[in-house]
């Protein structure tokens, strides 16, 4: 099957203007995502593996290279050029986010916050609470809790939220940073069944993890990165 996502020599790396320096952060990445795939990505810590997905959903612009994604109509958009609108639109259904930690809107119950993506896409109130609720129920999110504001949760319980947020959509291309970090052995367990299964629906996956058992149960494909040089100085 052809990948939906295609890295070609992709690098980031970041101006400190007034010391005249480049912090590289990933460096000549080349890659791919196939539907129905996992690609976990690995390496030390500063290698860079977080600047990648950020780069794909572009919170951050890419410095150089190229990031080739397939949209749903056969089309290809090299996402280092695409306009702030043309990512907007991909957000919304094709490109999901799973971070580290839960950033939401206060004072929103997570019931809420779990139904928002289906209801962007046009789903009814209904029925995008009945799918939050279910996936809220399978990752072991306390139904006490559906109603409530995530801002007192526990670090596991933002993540499981986070999760079902993420999930809820099933973009065509997901990506992953760090999903199991604040979770019990239990809950991971249920993650991981609930990656696998949307996996055989044809999702791409683009992931980190740093635990080795977890890329031998989910990933289909590993790419290792490694560390830049820490700075490059500026021709005056």
């Amino acid at each position: 099957m052809n990948p939906i996502l295609d890295i070609q020599n992709l690098s980031k790396h970041f101006t400190l203007h007034e010391q005249g320096t480049q912090i590289p952060s990933c460096s000549d990445v080349n890659l791919t995502a196939t539907p129905g795939q996992l690609t976990a990505l690995v390496g030390p810590t500063g290698a860079g593996k977080s600047s990648v997905l950020k780069c794909v959903y572009r919170t951050y612009l890419p410095s150089s290279g190229g990031m080739f994604f397939t949209q749903e109509d056969g089309s290809t958009i090299d996402l280092s050029g695409a306009s702030e609108s043309e990512m907007l639109r991909l957000r919304e259904r094709d490109i999901g986010f799973v971070t580290q930690f839960l950033h939401c809107l206060p004072r929103k119950a997570a019931l809420d916050i779990v139904a928002a993506p289906l209801i962007r896409q046009g789903e009814s109130a209904s029925r995008a609470q009945s799918e939050a609720c279910e996936l809220l129920r399978v990752l072991n999110v306390p139904e006490r809790l559906w109603n409530v504001p995530p801002a007192t949760f526990s670090g596991g319980e933002k993540q499981r939220v986070n999760l079902a947020r993420g999930l809820i959509a099933k973009p065509r291309l997901l990506l992953l940073d760090e999903p199991t970090a604040s979770l019990d052995p239990d809950t991971t367990d249920r993650v991981v069944d609930l990656l696998n299964s949307i996996k055989q629906q044809g999702v791409a996956m683009l992931a980190i993890f740093h635990h080795p058992a977890l890329v031998d149960r989910l990933a289909d494909r590993v790419v290792e990165l490694t560390m830049a040089h820490n700075t490059t100085e500026l021709p005056a």
